[in-house]
């Protein structure tokens, strides 16, 4: 499985929703997902890549993390993971 389908899987789960639902131009806002619900999506993309992801639940925006839809979060992580590769 790549990284696009386990992120969309993550949130998935988290909207409580198949993941042939969600498309990659959605929000997590639109898909019904709070705040509390992007934590647990962060944590849950963190332990499934084995990556640290650079998220401030206190300042989202701040973060450098792009959360604002599905897709950027798919680049965001397929970042990171091809970062890690590279240690």
């Amino acid at each position: 499985m790549g990284v696009r389908d386990k992120v969309i899987a993550i949130i998935a789960e988290q909207a409580v929703l198949e993941p042939s639902d969600i498309s990659e131009e959605q929000s997590l806002e639109e898909l019904g997902i709070d705040s509390l619900g992007l934590v647990e999506s962060i944590f849950a993309i963190e332990e499934a890549f084995d990556i640290s992801v650079p998220f401030n639940a206190n300042d989202p925006a701040g973060s450098g993390f792009d959360i604002s839809s599905v897709g950027s979060i798919i680049r965001e992580v397929d970042g990171l993971v091809k970062a890690q590769a590279e240690v």
